[in-house]
C-alpha cells in the first residue's frame, strides 16, 4: 500500500475537516485576492463537501458517481459509477433530481478507502468502499433503513468514521411524505459483521437530516439533532423528536435535550433538526433550529426536556456551524452568518455576516469562509469582526446548505454540475 501523500495545506478527509465538525483548517493559507482556478463539470450535482487527500480532490455526485480530480488542474483522474440514481419522478416527494449520493463521504486514511452511501433504483441505500488511488469498488453493502420504508427515506447527512465503523444517518424527503423514522446505522469498515442501529422512538418522522451528520465528542460519543415528530401535544407523551441526542458508539441513547416547546415545534415544523449541534471548547453544545431560538447545553448532561443552561432568540439555523474555541459561527437563513460567543454560559452575538451568506461556514487562517446558495457568492470574512475581506461570485446558484472545503490556497465548492476551485493566486479559469 502506498504511503499517504500530503497536499500543501493538509488534507480534508471528512465533512468540516474533522469528526467534531469544527470546520477549522489549521494549515489553510491566508485569504487574498480571489479568482477561479478551475471548474470541473461532472455528471451531476455535488451536494457534499469536496474531500482532499494528497493531490486528489474526491467528490460524489447525485448521479451515483465518485470522482478523483487532480487538485492542481481539476482534471479527472478516475470516475467510478456505483449505481443508478432514483429520478424525482419516481419519488413521492423531494427536491433533488436525480437522487444519488447526497451526504458527504468520508475517507479512511489508514486504508486509503473512501466510503459513500448511494441511493439506487429500487430505493436501496448502498454503502460502498472505494480505493482512493484506483477508484476500484472494494466493498458494497445494503443498509436497511431501520424505519422499514426506504422509499420515503433520504440520506443527506455526512458520514462519520469512528470506532471502526461508518455511521450513516437517515431522514425523510423534502416535503415529509410517507412514513419514515429518523435513524442512525453503524457499519464495520471491514464490510463484514453486524450493524448497530438507533431509531428515534416516534410514531412517524423525526428525521436526522442536518448536513454535518453524527458529531464525535471528546469522549467518543455521537451527537445528532432530530426533526419534528408526529406527537403534537403533551398528553400524547414526548416521542424523542425535536431534540439533540447523545448516542454511545453502539448507538444506545444516553442523553437528550428537547425544548419545552416541543409540542408546538412539532405542530408547526419549527424543530431543531435543521442544524448540526456545535461543540464548544468549554464543554458546551449550541443548537438553534427552525424556530430561531438558540439553546446552550452541557455536553455532560444535555438536560432532558427544558434542561438548557440558557436560551436566547438568535436566528433560524440550517446546515452545520463551525466552531473555534468558545465561538460558534452559525449558518442562518435570516440575517446571515452569526458569530456567537458562548463563554460564561452566555449567548452573545459578536457579529453578523452578509445577508445572502446562508451556507455552512468553515475557518482558516483568521478567515471565515461562507457561500450563499441562492446568490452563488463566496465570502471571506474577518474571523474577529465579520468584515468582508474578499468576495467572488462562482455560480448563478449553488446546492442547498453548500459548505466549502479548504486545502492550502484552495477553497473548494460543490456546484449543481460539479466542483469549482477558488484560489488567492492565479488569474485564469480552466473548464473540465
Amino acid at each position: 500500500m502506498p504511503a499517504p501523500t500530503t497536499a500543501a495545506g493538509g488534507d480534508w478527509t471528512t465533512y468540516h475537516h474533522d469528526a467534531a465538525r469544527s470546520g477549522l483548517a489549521p494549515d489553510a493559507a491566508p485569504a487574498a485576492g480571489l479568482s477561479v482556478a478551475w471548474r470541473a463539470h461532472l455528471d451531476g450535482a455535488v451536494y457534499g463537501e469536496p474531500l482532499v487527500l494528497g493531490d486528489r480532490v474526491l467528490v460524489a455526485t447525485e448521479n451515483d458517481s465518485i470522482y478523483s480530480l487532480d487538485r492542481r488542474t481539476g482534471h479527472t483522474e478516475w470516475r467510478t459509477h456505483v449505481g443508478t440514481p432514483v429520478p424525482l419522478s419516481a419519488l413521492p416527494c423531494g427536491n433533488i433530481d436525480p437522487l444519488g449520493i447526497t451526504g458527504t463521504p468520508v475517507i479512511d486514511r489508514a486504508t486509503r478507502r473512501l466510503f459513500a452511501v448511494a441511493e439506487t433504483t429500487g430505493y436501496r441505500h448502498v454503502l460502498v468502499g472505494v480505493d482512493v488511488d484506483s477508484g476500484r469498488v472494494l466493498q458494497r453493502r445494503d443498509l436497511p433503513t431501520p424505519g422499514g420504508q426506504p422509499r420515503f427515506q433520504q440520506q443527506r447527512p455526512a458520514l462519520t468514521l469512528a470506532h471502526g465503523r461508518v455511521y450513516t444517518a437517515f431522514g425523510g424527503l423534502f416535503g415529509d411524505c410517507g412514513h419514515y423514522l429518523g435513524s442512525v446505522v453503524g457499519a464495520p469498515v471491514t464490510g463484514r459483521g453486524p450493524l448497530v442501529t438507533y431509531r428515534v422512538p416516534a410514531s412517524n418522522n423525526a428525521a436526522i437530516w442536518a448536513t454535518g451528520g453524527p458529531v464525535l465528542t471528546p469522549d467518543g460519543d455521537l451527537l445528532v439533532s432530530v426533526g419534528n415528530g408526529a406527537a403534537t401535544s403533551r398528553s400524547a407523551g414526548y416521542d424523542g423528536s425535536d431534540s439533540v441526542l447523545k448516542l454511545t458508539p453502539q448507538l444506545r441513547r444516553e442523553g437528550f435535550f428537547a425544548p419545552s416547546t416541543w409540542p408546538l415545534d412539532n405542530a408547526a415544523d419549527l424543530d431543531l433538526g435543521s442544524l448540526t449541534p456545535a461543540l464548544t471548547g468549554n464543554g458546551r453544545v449550541l443548537i438553534a433550529g427552525k424556530r430561531g431560538t438558540a439553546y446552550l447545553l452541557s455536553l455532560q448532561h444535555l438536560g432532558g426536556v427544558g434542561g438548557e443552561l440558557t436560551s436566547a432568540p438568535l436566528c433560524r439555523g440550517f446546515g452545520t456551524p463551525a466552531h473555534h474555541g468558545d465561538v460558534v459561527y452559525l449558518p442562518c437563513v435570516d440575517g446571515g452568518l452569526a458569530a456567537v460567543d458562548v463563554s460564561g454560559d452566555r449567548i452573545n452575538v459578536l457579529w453578523r455576516g452578509p445577508s445572502d451568506g446562508n451556507g455552512s461556514p468553515v475557518i482558516g487562517a483568521g478567515t471565515v469562509w461562507v457561500a450563499g446558495w441562492d446568490s452563488g457568492t463566496l465570502y471571506a470574512l474577518d474571523e474577529r469582526t465579520g468584515a468582508v475581506q474578499h468576495q467572488i461570485t462562482v455560480a448563478d446558484a449553488l446546492p442547498h446548505f453548500v459548505s466549502p472545503s479548504l486545502s492550502g490556497n484552495l477553497v473548494l465548492l460543490g456546484t449543481t454540475d460539479g466542483v469549482v476551485a477558488v484560489t488567492s493566486s492565479g488569474q485564469h479559469t480552466v473548464d473540465r
